[in-house]
């Protein structure tokens, strides 16, 4: 696996979860910096994908519990590296653009990384999605404070914290759980912009009206099972 983009030579692994994606993962695959490891998580795929996943030498976990967040805590879960990345396993992110996400972990000027989507071309980024995703940042910054833009699956961060924040959500859930948590243990947590791009094969989420729905639910019910234990807690 190989990229022309200059890396760290940190031991790094690349979660990318996984369900129904042979389309996409030859792409995604050769992306990844040279020395990192990809974790593809299979969620149930009968397409193939393990295997080829496999074939081109990627480490292959099976999630047999459906759902984003299933499938991302069972890569973290399995991960070994010092720093753990996600990307989405669609060909719509690169996951070369982690290299600087991870440099900035290294560096200690942040301790949570995320991708801005900037969507390049038409149908990358549906209206719907877009409208959904700053629903949700607009709830984040009321929450915590934070000033984000997206939620979107491109991140970085220290393995070891990860784990430590007790992430519980198995959904669409998994990537808002994530930042606010991180933010409740007083996390740096830093927002670059990356091109978006359309993705390979039919989206399970962002692509309909339902799977975005769905995320929305997911998340906003996060959110007000946190205020209301927060609420208690007073």
């Amino acid at each position: 696996m190989t990229t022309d983009v200059e890396v760290t030579d940190a031991e790094v692994d690349v979660v990318l979860p996984c369900l129904n994606e042979a389309e996409a993962l030859p792409w995604v695959l050769a992306r990844i910096p040279e020395g990192w490891r990809a974790v593809v998580v299979d969620n149930g795929s009968t397409d193939g994908s393990p295997e080829i996943a496999r074939a081109l030498g990627a480490r292959v976990v099976h999630e047999p519990r459906r759902g984003f967040g299933a499938a991302c805590h069972a890569g973290l879960t399995a991960a070994t590296a010092d720093v753990v990345c996600f990307c989405d396993c669609d060909a719509s992110l690169d996951p070369a653009l982690l290299a600087p996400f991870v440099h900035e972990v290294h560096a200690g000027t942040a301790d949570l990384v995320l991708g801005r989507r900037r969507p390049v071309g038409r149908g990358a980024w549906p209206a719907h999605a877009r409208a959904g995703n700053l629903a949700l940042a607009g709830l984040l910054r009321r929450r915590t404070g934070l000033r984000l833009h997206d939620l979107g699956p491109l991140r970085a961060a220290r393995r070891e914290p990860l784990l430590a924040l007790g992430l519980t959500d198995r959904r669409s859930g998994y990537p808002l759980e994530m930042v606010v948590r991180a933010a409740d243990a007083g996390w740096r947590i830093t927002e670059h912009d990356v091109p978006y791009l359309p993705r390979t094969g039919v989206s399970k989420v962002t692509g309909t009206w339902r799977g975005t729905w769905q995320a929305v639910r997911d998340m906003s019910r996060f959110l007000g099972g946190v205020a209301a234990r927060e609420g208690v807690a007073r």
